[in-house]
């Protein structure tokens, strides 16, 4: 029976899930399972884009035979070969014969390696920035080599900016039901752990994907493994960022230890209590002989500082944590702080050694306060622990100092709470709608609000004449693509509700249902000058619940929605000033201190200068 699921009206999940394989790759435990994507648009034209491992055929036959019904198979995008994602493709071109592969000039040679199939009359090589066009849709491509094969490209549709990622952006684990990221419980530690070791070797590639990908307009990411990403992606990238260029992504400690009778152990768990009692308590400890190397390449990953605390074994390195070793330095990981703890009943070696298999990564600085053992921790050993962990604990990035030379610190500002919300008013037959964060109830009885609005806003000059306007409060399931189109072009220039079917409440005025949990009208009573800024005092007239969906804070926005500065993705300029509140950059040598954001209505004081 076909198990389908609709990512928009015309693009369907076509793929399966595989929760019985027990080692990915035949080296990666996925107790989670896995998914094989396929997505299957029907356009004017019909494609595929991918097929799926072999495990899963019969269930990507019958999703094909129920959507396409008696329609054929147009087309079938190739973006990966490896057998996970293409083991099928043989027989999908058999049973299709009028569909035409369109793929790499690399993937070509490796579609003849793995099937014997004639492509003469049916296929379509494409370079960087070809178009294919199936009606509606129009589709290019981008090379994305050694992400993780040589062949791999990515296909992003035109049309509905949806990014078709290949491996990029997967996660182990299969889909339990929920195809979107945002309506299951994503995990970012088996997201991690995919990606450092099954991508994490070729972080320069994955950085000239991500640089490629931020000159497009992505709403959507359909990656062959995992969910699809259509809300909250500024995260994901972010992490992909951190892992691509091997930045950390927590300051703490990865203690990794290979104990035979206990003796490393306990010093390894006394090193730990020593950065606890110092103030360092994210730390984490694993004991390699039974955690898969996998998750310790991941955590490597994640961590700034490493220690690997071994015995000294046939005069060498304990073999798991030899195996460990070779598996961190097969993936290249940069930029990390490591120490050594060893141990030896009668010859302690393992430090030298260990330190030796690693010395070819690039940007890792060795701590020298190595520790030696023999067989157990004496007093001599437990003040060389103690040095360690405060030669760990110097070395760790620490916190600038809070400036209090200010009487009034935008900072402490900050802390406040926000939540954020649409505004709307109407003027005749205009409708327009801004951002603001700044609503709250100062009365019971009677229900009244404030409301703070901009004065640069064409939405504060038409509540200052009709005093009529409706506050729809935000949800966590906002995307950025609703800030950006309320919050980042003008109502004066741009028709925010062009094309749009309005939803109007008691007093007129639209708000906005999507994404929106609540939604308050207001009567103006009063208005207050405050600067930049007017004040209105409000009587509540309606007041309506939409759902049960968590409010958008400012906090959340911040964390979760507004995509991180990724100076590393772009070609940033090289003087200027950016906006903390909304990314804007300001390109000059000064900023007028009169100086307002086009994008936010932050002022220059919100501003800060690029390089320093």
């Amino acid at each position: 029976m076909y198990c389908v699921r609709k990512i928009q009206e015309d693009l369907f999940w076509v793929g399966g899930n595989d929760r019985r394989l027990n080692l990915f790759e035949s080296v990666y435990p996925i107790p989670m399972g896995i998914s094989y994507n396929a997505y299957l648009l029907l356009d004017e034209k019909t494609v595929l884009f991918d097929t799926v491992d072999h495990s899963v055929s019969t269930q990507l036959f019958e999703n094909l035979d129920h959507l396409l019904a008696e329609r054929p198979l147009d087309y079938v995008v190739v973006n990966h070969m490896e057998p996970d994602h293409a083991a099928t493709l043989g027989a999908v071109l058999n049973r299709f014969p009028q569909a035409t592969v369109v793929t790499s000039a690399k993937a070509e040679k490796m579609i003849h390696q793995f099937f014997d199939v004639d492509l003469a009359q049916r296929l379509r090589i494409v370079q960087e920035g070809d178009v294919l066009e199936t009606g509606r849709h129009k589709f290019t491509f981008a090379m994305a080599p050694m992400v993780h094969w040589p062949e791999v490209m990515v296909t992003y549709d035109l049309t509905d900016g949806i990014l078709f990622s290949a491996d990029a952006f997967g996660t182990f684990g299969a889909i339990e039901g929920s195809i979107f990221a945002d309506e299951c419980k994503f995990d970012m530690d088996e997201a991690r752990r995919y990606y450092t070791n099954i991508v994490g070797k070729y972080g320069t590639q994955v950085m000239s994907i991500l640089r490629k990908a931020a000159k497009l307009d992505i709403k959507m990411i359909c990656p062959l493994h995992g969910p699809v990403w259509r809300r909250d992606m500024g995260k994901f990238i972010d992490k992909y960022v951190h892992w691509a260029t091997y930045t950390p992504e927590e300051n703490g400690v990865l203690i990794a230890y290979a104990s035979v009778y206990g003796g490393t152990e306990n010093a390894a768990s006394i090193l730990a209590a020593r950065l606890a009692e110092m103030g360092v308590t994210n730390v984490r400890m694993y004991d390699v002989s039974i955690t898969h190397a996998s998750y310790l390449v991941s955590e490597a990953f994640r961590y700034s500082h490493i220690v690997f605390a071994s015995t000294t074994y046939n005069s060498g390195i304990f073999v798991n944590m030899e195996n460990l070793l070779h598996d961190i330095a097969a993936h290249n990981l940069c930029n990390r702080t490591v120490a050594f703890l060893e141990n030896g009943t009668w010859a302690a070696t393992s430090a030298k050694k260990m330190r030796d298999l690693l010395s070819g990564l690039k940007g890792t600085t060795f701590l020298s306060d190595t520790v030696s053992l023999k067989s157990t921790v004496k007093q001599a050993q437990n003040d060389a622990i103690t040095a360690l962990a405060r030669a760990i604990v110097d070395s760790m990035p620490k916190e600038q100092p809070i400036d209090h030379s200010e009487k009034v610190e935008n900072n402490a500002l900050f802390s406040l709470s926000y939540g954020l919300f649409v505004l709307t008013a109407r003027d005749g037959n205009k409708d327009n709608g801004c951002i603001i964060n700044t609503v709250t109830q100062v009365t019971d009885t009677p229900k009244r609000i404030t409301i703070a609005v901009n004065k640069q806003n064409l939405t504060h000059d038409m509540i200052l004449k009709t005093g009529l306007f409706n506050v729809s409060v935000l949800s966590t399931r906002a995307p950025m693509e609703v800030f950006r189109h309320f919050g980042f072009q003008s109502g004066r220039t741009v028709d925010k509700f062009q094309d749009v079917d309005l939803q109007r409440a008691e007093n007129g005025v639209c708000y906005v249902p999507w994404f929106s949990n609540a939604y308050v009208s207001g009567k103006v009573i009063q208005t207050i000058d405050a600067g930049t800024h007017t004040i209105f005092l409000a009587d509540v007239t309606q007041a309506v619940s939409l759902n049960r969906e968590p409010s958008c804070t400012y906090a959340y926005y911040f964390e979760n929605i507004k995509p991180k500065p990724q100076p590393q993705l772009e070609d940033a300029p090289k003087k200027g000033y950016v906006c903390k509140i909304c990314g804007y950059v300001y390109e000059g040598d000064e900023l007028p201190p009169d100086f307002i954001c086009p994008l936010c209505k932050h002022g220059a004081e919100d501003f800060e200068k690029i390089g320093g």
